[in-house]
This record gives C-alpha cells, structure tokens and sequence, in this order.
C-alpha cells in the first residue's frame, strides 16, 4: 500500500469515531461560536406625555356705550338740558380654557441584546 492510501485509510477510520455535536445531544444545533445569530435586535417605542396647560381663548376688552344727553320740559315753552352726552365704559373678563397636548418624551431608539441560547446541553 502507499503512503497515501495509508493516510487516507487511517483519516477516514479517525474520522468515523470522533463524536460530533450530535452526539453530545444537541440535534444540530451547534452554531460555530462567531454567529450571526448572538445577538438580537430590542426596539423600544418612542414615549410620549400629556401636558395640561391653560391657554387664553379671548382677551379682556373694554365697550363703550354712548349714553345721549337728556332733555326735560321744564315749563310749558322750555326745554332744558338735565343729563350731557357721555360714555358708559363696560369691561368684560378674558376667558381661559385649559389645552391638552401630546408631546413626545423620548424617541424610539434600538439597541441589541445578547440572544439566549437555544440549546441548554451545549450552549449554541
């Protein structure tokens, strides 16, 4: 026999008695340890508050009313004036009403977490 039937022969009979993942009762699930598959992807969604504020719906304002003079008979030929013309001023009170806004506290954001394993007898 040559040297390399020799070799060939010996690696094969090696070869055919190492154990394998398989036999260490893991059923294919062996992963060779730098995986693409170690880490996973955690999404946290944005987060978001309601705020109450009070906000004016209409402003105070001043009215002017018009008040016209008033005119009396005082004898039968003369009229005469008892009040003058003036203006009466009413002031209405600005309104407020409270608002409700959303308004974001935190954006999304991602970040990766290290996977559990998915076999327990061999870690992979």
């Amino acid at each position: 026999m040559s040297r390399v039937t020799a070799a060939l022969l010996a690696t094969t009979i090696v070869a055919a008695f190492i154990p394998a993942a398989a036999s260490a009762g893991c059923y294919s699930c062996y992963t060779p340890p730098p995986c693409n598959t170690c880490y996973q992807q955690q999404v946290v969604p944005p987060q978001y508050r309601t705020v109450q504020e009070t906000v004016m719906v209409a402003p105070g304002h001043v009215i002017a009313h018009r008040t016209p003079a008033q005119y009396r008979t005082v004898m039968v030929p003369q009229t005469v004036m008892v009040a003058p013309e003036g203006v009466a001023y009413e002031r209405t009170a600005p309104q407020y009403a409270t608002r409700e806004r959303v308004e974001m506290v935190a954006p999304a954001r991602a970040y990766y977490v290290a996977a559990p394993p998915r076999c327990s007898s061999c870690g992979y």
